[in-house]
């Protein structure tokens, strides 16, 4: 397998690092960030109810995911 260099800014650099697991080399975490799933073969699984309290929650943990990287960015 072969490697490429990839330039990141600083911050970026440290986001990126944030999500490093212990033993995990950086290949391994953009792997796993960017492991993608099919939502589709969900539809219709939720009751309408919890789905809006799922996607709540996804928004608040979203929000304080951000405000965490923004402070080990400064």
């Amino acid at each position: 397998m072969g490697t490429k260099t990839v330039s990141l800014a600083d911050d970026a650099y440290e986001r990126l690092k944030a999500h490093k697991r212990e033993g995990e080399s950086f290949s391994d975490v953009v792997r796993r960030l960017t492991d993608t799933v099919d939502l589709e073969e969900y539809y219709g699984v939720l009751s309408e109810e919890t789905a809006e309290e799922l996607e709540e929650a996804v928004r608040e943990r979203r929000e304080r995911f951000d405000e965490g990287t923004r402070s080990i960015s400064t």
